[in-house]
């Protein structure tokens, strides 16, 4: 083959040009990034709100019960609502069933456990010997969550060191904060805001305030009416002239 040959001979192109998209394409891409970009903001917020809902619910739970419930399973709800959105809609693999079933378990056990954790920390001034338990149970049940949501880590995970530590560290902070916790029980003011619990008294807005003058001065009487002035006859001896 002569040279002549070799220079018009065509090498094969490694790749054909990408036909140029079209305005259609391009609003439909650009629609598309749009969802997205509000769908992850719905999972991220899902997850935050959820959590806030269950956390106020379980440490306010013993104050009005059926409310708090509720209150909880809104919270769950919206926390499995944004795990559904973010693992399993926005994903480009979808799991398996088994493992999407092991995802929703421990996305609500998690909620519960962050829960936990964040409304003990919160209200520890109001409720101290409740928020003594709830911190050091949410450390617990939230790390156990995570290992089983997280694919990329084996569930034997929970036994290995870490997992230990972490109930090393539970166990400190119980005892800490029940130490903290029965030392506000005996001062006589341990502050926080009020619930409405049976151990203060409602104060009534609406009634007069008395003031230390006049709190301890008898009030004054009211001036009756005068009493009619019993007038005897005079015995008169004379006689009239």
């Amino acid at each position: 083959m002569t040279t002549t040959q070799l220079l018009d001979a065509r090498t094969p192109d490694s790749a054909p040009d990408a036909p140029p998209m079209g305005r259609a394409a391009r609003r439909k891409a650009h629609s598309s990034r749009k969802r997205s970009l509000a769908a992850r903001y719905l999972g991220y917020v899902g997850y935050f709100v959820g959590a806030g809902l269950i956390s106020g619910a379980v440490v306010h739970h013993p104050l009005d019960p059926d409310r708090y419930t509720r209150i909880a399973g809104y919270g769950a709800l919206v926390f499995l609502a944004a795990t559904v959105l973010n693992e399993f809609v926005l994903t480009r693999e979808r799991p398996a069933l088994p493992r999407m079933l092991a995802v929703v378990g421990s996305a609500l056990l998690l909620s519960f456990g962050i829960g936990m954790l964040s409304g003990g920390l919160q209200h520890f001034d109001d409720f101290p010997a409740r928020g003594a338990v709830l911190v050091p149970a949410g450390i617990v049940v939230s790390f156990i969550a995570y290992v089983i949501k997280d694919a990329e880590t084996p569930w034997q995970r929970i036994f290995s060191l870490l997992g230990l530590a972490v109930l090393v560290v539970a166990a400190l902070a119980f005892l800490g904060l029940r130490n903290v916790a029965a030392s506000m029980e005996t001062t006589p003011d341990g502050g926080g805001h009020s619930h409405g619990t049976s151990e203060e008294p409602a104060s009534d807005d609406h009634a007069p305030a008395t003031s230390p003058s006049t709190a301890g001065s008898p009030a004054p009487a009211t001036p009756s009416a005068p009493k009619p002035t019993s007038t005897t006859p005079a015995h008169n001896d004379a006689h009239s002239h």
